[in-house]
């Protein structure tokens, strides 16, 4: 997780799109590891948060901080999920 947390710190807002901010350009193999990694991820963050409180070692500043990153990990999940998920027309 510490490797991934490094290089997303060198990437722009949203590591997981193409310089345009679309993801549509990805295939869906792609997009699915991308996925799983994300998941992956935020359950490391939620793991580390809970981890953090329990302890009770941790300031309100840096368990925030990391909550706002488990938001933005929920929401490129979300977007990559919508985008492999088919329209269905009822």
């Amino acid at each position: 997780m510490l490797f991934f947390s490094i290089l997303h710190s060198k990437e722009t807002e949203s590591p997981h799109m193409n310089a345009s901010g679309d993801i549509s350009m990805k295939t869906e193999d792609v997009l699915r590891v991308e996925l799983e990694v994300l998941r992956r991820e935020h359950r490391d963050l939620d793991e580390a948060i809970h981890a953090l409180v329990e302890k009770g070692s941790a300031d309100q500043l840096t368990v925030k901080r990391l909550k706002k990153q488990k938001l933005r990990l929920k929401d490129m999940i979300a977007q990559i999920d919508d985008r492999l998920t088919p329209d269905i027309i009822a």
